[in-house]
């Protein structure tokens, strides 16, 4: 399986950034030695000083699929959950700044915590999926699936014109505003509308 990233897919977090959005859903990959499983924590690693956590709503891939069409976009996915994107924010800036790839920024061992995953059918409306995260108890992002620039479908379309889609592939989609560090001895707490989904301390 692997990981499939959408960047900046909220207006709010692009701001934050002082970025551009893109024209088109803009992506990167994670290994799957990325996955933290619910329940287990997150390490700090020794190779950066600067983790910040950026919450997203994560789909399951349902069947296998290229090239595919936006009308058919929504049978390729079945299922959703929280997840935070875990990025070494100091070596991303000077990967930037030197123009070089950012992959261990934003791919190394444990940078994606995933929860449980919900069937869409059992959400009660799967068109507006709320989620939230929590710091040390206090809400530090919020956000909602009919806030994303670009849909589940059309990022489904357009990521599917250049990697195949397999079952039980994770596309992470994007983060709102509110991405923040993270330090050793934090909390973190990842809700799917208002049911708490991931707790996961940081040491």
């Amino acid at each position: 399986m692997k990981i499939i990233c959408i960047g900046r897919n909220y207006a709010g977090h692009i701001r934050e950034m002082n970025q551009q959005p893109p024209g088109y859903p803009l992506f990167f990959m994670k290994p799957e030695t990325a996955i933290i499983r619910a329940q287990l924590p997150f390490y700090y690693p020794d190779f950066s000083k600067e983790i910040h956590y950026e919450a997203e709503l994560v789909l399951r891939i349902c069947k296998l699929g290229k090239n595919i069409q936006p009308r058919f976009a929504h049978t390729y996915y079945d299922a959703v959950t929280v997840g935070i994107d875990f990025t070494a924010r100091d070596l991303q800036k000077q990967c930037i700044r030197d123009g070089l790839p950012w992959e261990m920024a934003k791919a190394f061992d444990g940078s994606a915590a995933i929860s449980k995953f919900v069937h869409l059918n059992d959400l009660d409306n799967n068109k507006s999926i709320s989620f939230l995260l929590k710091k040390n108890g206090k809400t530090v992002q919020t956000g909602n699936s009919d806030q994303m620039l670009h849909s589940f479908d059309k990022i489904i379309a357009h990521v599917s014109q250049y990697v195949t889609l397999k079952i039980g592939d994770y596309i992470f989609t994007g983060t709102p505003e509110g991405v923040g560090p993270v330090q050793i001895g934090d909390h973190l707490e990842l809700f799917l509308e208002d049911k708490l989904m991931l707790k996961l301390p940081i040491k």
